[in-house]
């Protein structure tokens, strides 16, 4: 048997279907060990899964509410309620508000080495840090998986990262994956598995390894992962999982599509500039910049570790500027509490906030009008902040510190930072397991929570208008913001009227509908890169409420692909991509769509336009029947 990676071994390990592993970008089907949703895609899936006539999930199933826990109104507390109702008939875990950001609550929870999981979030890949194979997808996927305990995804290609050397004293993880961002770029990724190896794993720590896999989906990347070794079993000691360990690593000679190599010793202090995680320069280069804010933690900087050198390097001092913390889980702030960091922050001026996502999906904690916020977060997209005019950098602890001290973009000094190392708490307490919920409540609804759309099957003509014409890097944000309009998730017509392309057109919602409502199919045309960012499948779903039947781009984001097809929207992309400068936004279009495996034409103006198919051809019975749900109810 010749020699495998460590991705490769922990897939073959899962594989259903074919025999063997095939060729990269072949299709596999693989068992998945573990499923889990949040507040802001959950009550889609579960939705779903309600349509799908499922009364018991089959794998491991988690319902983390971590991301709209603002109760300013009946919508979410409505959402958790129905969230927590559910779980408990479906025999899912739920993990209520405060306990923690799902992914690190996960990590430190449920998450083996050697284990596959899927979640309805980009940033699920971050259990990669623990030596496992998990994956973000659209809701329904998930839902599909908590179903089935299957998962069918194409064979990534899998690329290894060696890592030499140790980080400077004011470096951190999150220039390692910032590196890696200005070697790949943020469409790089695409079909990859990212795999870290050589001997500078051993002087990262789970956290620190987390940090790095967590925003390898600002590369567009599959996932990516650590090996499982003397780290990973100080992580789940630590937290009373020690039976949990197996060493697991690549075996020697194993081959690679290709080889990145960083030397940790080289890096240096580094920052992503608004708008994108991909503009990667030094911190040296921005020194001195005026600053209004500082965020610290999200699920990328939420280790005990992480926020303790941070919590170090402010002891004593004050903060010049607005600085807020949101700790990964309970048991974070608990263990930050026993060390004593708590106070330290407090006395230092921070804002302590509750263990989530908060400001990092512009759910509070916006930034001034005109602002530069500095946060240890994953990404900057425009707007995500919930200031329109506001930037948002991307940094580290240490950077942060550094700068919230000074009020500046500010390096930080290489200097030793010794913390308070103290026994991690254990917060199992907090998840309601289906064993112990009450079914006798039955499922409860609030009046936002409302059934799923009915959506027809594809005709074999589509006739329309190019409603918009997008540049590059669309991400799913532009698509269907979060922030303040996030509550509107449970509601398609409201959340697509009042958010959809809001921040790219704001006439859009109400073109779309009518054009739907005078009997055309609206099609969007984009450049590359479209749909990069959340998993939220809000940004097909609310699109096709508003009647968009065909996206048509140079190159698209992989999630967002997959969840298009769920919703029934053929994708697309131009076979020359200079056919882009063709078309104009309001240019009346039409599409053959009876063969969808044949020659595909985009007809502009009686001029033809080549594409090709952007989703497998097994995919083709989905599309015809108008979306994966009406697909399933159909065949099961």
């Amino acid at each position: 048997m010749s020699a495998l990676s460590l991705t490769e071994k922990i897939l073959k390990d899962h594989l259903v279907e074919p025999a063997e592993l095939p060729a990269a970008g072949e299709l596999i089907k693989i068992k998945i060990d573990e499923a889990f949703t949040q507040d802001a895609t959950g009550t889609m899936t579960m939705l779903q899964l309600e349509a799908m006539g499922i009364d018991r999930v089959k794998p491991l199933s988690v319902n983390f509410v971590d991301h709209s826990m603002l109760q300013s109104g009946f919508r979410n507390p409505d959402d958790h309620q129905y969230l927590r109702t559910v779980a408990a008939k479906l025999g899912i875990i739920f993990s209520p508000p405060g306990t923690g950001i799902c992914h690190f609550t996960n990590m430190e929870n449920f998450v083996k080495p050697g284990m596959t999981g899927i979640g309805a979030d980009s940033h699920t890949v971050n259990a990669g840090g623990a030596g496992a194979i998990f994956m973000g997808a659209g809701g329904y996927d998930v839902a599909l998986a908590m179903a089935t305990g299957m998962y069918t995804m194409p064979m990534p290609k899998v690329v290894k990262v060696n890592l030499t050397g140790q980080l400077a004293k004011n470096c951190q993880a999150m220039d390692v994956i910032l590196k890696m961002l200005e070697i790949v770029s943020v469409k790089g990724g695409k079909g990859i598995i990212f795999e870290y190896a050589g001997p500078g794993v051993a002087t990262l720590t789970l956290g620190e390894r987390a940090t790095i896999t967590n925003m390898g989906a600002e590369m567009g990347a599959t996932t990516s992962i650590f090996p499982s070794d003397e780290q990973t079993k100080i992580f789940l000691e630590g937290r009373q999982r020690g039976g949990d360990y197996t060493e697991l690593s690549a075996d020697d000679g194993a081959s690679y599509e290709r080889v990145i190599d960083i030397n940790l010793s080289d890096l240096e202090p580094l920052i992503a500039i608004y708008p994108s995680p991909g503009n990667v320069e030094t911190v040296k280069a921005h020194a001195g910049t005026k600053i209004h804010q500082v965020c610290v933690g999200s699920c990328t900087n939420s280790s005990f570790e992480g926020i303790a050198t941070f919590a170090e390097a402010i002891k004593g001092k004050r903060v010049k500027v607005d600085t807020m913390l949101y700790p990964g889980s309970r048991s974070v702030a608990m263990q930050l509490a026993d060390a004593g960091y708590l106070k330290i922050m407090y006395a230092a001026g921070v804002r302590i906030q509750e263990n989530g996502c908060g400001a990092c999906i512009g759910q509070g904690g916006s930034p001034p009008s005109g602002g530069i916020t500095l946060r240890t977060f994953n990404r900057n997209f425009p707007k995500r902040s919930g200031t329109d005019d506001a930037q948002a950098h991307l940094i580290s602890p240490l950077v942060a510190a550094a700068s919230a001290l000074t009020g500046e973009i500010t390096v930080p000094e290489d200097k030793e930072i010794q913390i308070n190392s103290v026994p991690p708490v254990i917060d199992t307490g907090s998840f309601i397991k289906p064993e112990d919920a009450d079914t006798n409540e039955g499922i409860v609804r609030g009046p936002n929570i409302m059934a799923l759309p009915d959506f027809q099957p594809l005709p074999d003509k589509l006739e329309g208008e190019v409603l918009l014409y997008l540049q590059d890097n669309i991400s799913t944000d532009d698509i269907q913001p979060a922030g303040t309009f996030l509550p509107l998730r449970s509601n398609v017509k409201e959340y697509a009227m009042q958010a959809t392309f809001r921040q790219v057109d704001g006439t859009f919602a109400d073109r779309a509908v009518a054009h739907r409502d005078a009997g055309g199919f609206g099609f969007i045309i984009g450049g590359e890169n479209y749909g990069q960012g959340s998993s939220r499948e809000h940004a097909a779903l609310c699109p096709r409420w508003l009647g968009i039947r065909a996206v048509i781009v140079k190159t698209f984001a992989r999630i967002h692909v997959a969840n298009l097809v769920n919703f029934g929207i053929v994708p697309m992309t131009f076979k020359n991509p200079a056919d882009y400068d063709k078309i104009k936004l309001a240019d009346k279009v039409s599409f053959d769509a009876t063969d969808l495996s044949g020659d595909l034409n985009l007809v502009v103006d009686g001029a033809k336009i080549p594409l090709e198919a952007a989703y497998d051809m097994d995919v083709i019975p989905v599309l015809k029947s108008g979306g994966a749900l009406p697909f399933f109810k159909a065949n099961n």
